[in-house]
């Protein structure tokens, strides 16, 4: 009997996959690092690796159609003569005019007043749209100074000192000059056409003491009536949320990696920062080693998309969320109804990520004028404003189901978490024991 020797299985790499071979022919073709949009698309640690116990004997649940959840948020309180009041606790990000279309950022300022909530400009200004159909709007602050003026600043509902965004963080953002417009052009004063990059720090401060001025120069314009909000990247929370307070910050907006962003380098949003799970916790207790828990607000963002994420975030500490993917997807971003021109474009609804390209089939990422055209502002406000809606019945849901009758009374205690990662990161119990890493034993 003769035996043969059979092939063996061919199998791919781990480290070369798929994707990473194909980006080494990419670079290797044309000689440029990749640029996108969104936030990083690695799994890591995140909500969903967090459960709620709810309660059952020891803590005794609410009645979800006779006992009031309530929803109500106050940010600005430290400073602020007009602090804003909010009717549930899930904010619009900031999202510029030039990397959205006008009537992308008209359906957000509709769709945040309907669900009486903020919404945020962004980098390049103020649009009179977004004014507009905005009840409150918060006004950013950037390194680009694009679009900024001091009428506008008054004319803001509060004003965000951008520090860091949790897609590039130490990092400024882009806009490509297909996307340059005349009216673009005109709000930046840029050349129409042109290739723009943002600076990655502020030009007149270098440093907290630096902030702590900036923020009493704003404060002076705006006669003290505006909150001043600053916004960091999921760097170094713990640190960067201490500094903030003692610069002066009425809120700190805290965004992780998850968090998107018009166009920067790809190696930016795939290795840089820290996943927004992994940054509250720090957050939560520089506010507290400094009593300023509440009384300076906490913000944040990074790859919320569901009730469950706005429970588990507030849970962990924070005063509210905010959300800018998932509002875009809210709008018709990434929709199937476009697959077959996502699909010219070399892509496919839920992969489009090109968003520095202005071609976006959906109208949302473009200034092309007929693209634009497929938004209907009012529509795509009204969807934004049902999402809104929906997530806040989801977390205040889960805030009964835990015997609570406001978000804010959310705890780690009402948390256990289904990995090791995640119980560290969160500083709540694996499910199933006590232990959470690196605090003590089973």
């Amino acid at each position: 009997m003769s035996y043969h020797n059979p092939p063996t299985t061919p199998r791919r790499s781990a480290t070369f996959d798929e994707y990473h071979m194909s980006e080494i022919r990419r670079a290797a073709a044309t000689g440029i690092y990749d640029i996108r949009g969104a936030g990083a698309k690695r799994k890591v640690p995140n909500f969903d690796d967090l459960l709620f116990l709810g309660a059952s004997i020891s803590r005794y649940p609410l009645e979800g159609y006779r006992e009031k959840c309530e929803t109500k948020v106050t940010l600005g309180t430290r400073f602020a003569k007009k602090p804003i009041e909010l009717k549930i606790p899930i904010t619009v990000a900031g999202m510029s005019f030039g990397s959205l279309s006008g009537p992308a950022k008209e359906a957000l300022g509709r769709g945040a007043t309907i669900a009486g909530t903020s919404t945020t400009t962004g980098d390049g200004g103020m649009t009179e749209e977004e004014r507009g159909h905005s009840q409150t709007l918060v006004y950013q602050y950037l390194p680009s100074r694009y679009g900024m003026n001091p009428r506008d600043l008054r004319r803001a509902d509060a004003i965000e000192v951008v520090v860091g965004q949790g897609a590039k963080p130490g990092g400024g953002g882009m806009l490509l000059g297909q996307k340059i417009s005349d009216r673009v052009a005109e709000m930046r004063t840029l050349p129409k056409g042109i290739d723009q990059r943002s600076a990655c720090r502020h030009p007149d401060w270098t440093g907290p003491d630096d902030l702590e001025i900036k923020i009493l120069e704003l404060r002076e314009i705006t006669n003290w009536e505006k909150p001043i909000y600053v916004k960091v990247a999921g760097a170094r929370p713990y640190y960067d949320t201490a500094l903030a307070v003692k610069a002066g910050a009425d809120v700190v907006v805290l965004d992780g990696m998850q968090g998107g962003t018009a166009a920067t380098q790809e190696v930016f949003i795939e290795h840089v920062g820290q996943p927004t799970l992994a940054c509250i916790r720090p957050a939560v207790k520089a506010l507290q080693d400094l009593g300023m828990h509440r009384k300076v607000q906490l913000i944040v963002s990074g790859g919320i998309r569901t009730g469950a994420d706005v429970a588990k975030a507030m849970a962990l500490g924070a005063d509210v969320v905010s959300v800018g993917t998932a509002a875009l997807i809210a709008l018709g971003d990434n929709d199937p109804h476009w697959e077959s021109e996502y699909q010219k474009l070399g892509t496919h609804a839920g992969a489009y990520d090109d968003w520095h390209e202005g071609k976006d089939p959906a109208g949302i990422t473009t200034q092309d004028a007929e693209l634009m055209k497929r938004v209907d502002p009012v529509a795509a406000g009204r969807r934004l404003a049902n999402y809104l809606k929906v997530m806040t019945l989801e977390a205040q849901t889960i805030a009964r189901a835990c015997g609570h009758n406001h978000m804010h009374n959310l705890e780690p205690e009402d948390l256990c978490a289904l990995t090791i990662e995640a119980a560290a990161m969160a500083g709540v119990p694996l499910a199933g024991t006590s232990w959470v890493p690196g605090q003590g034993t089973f």
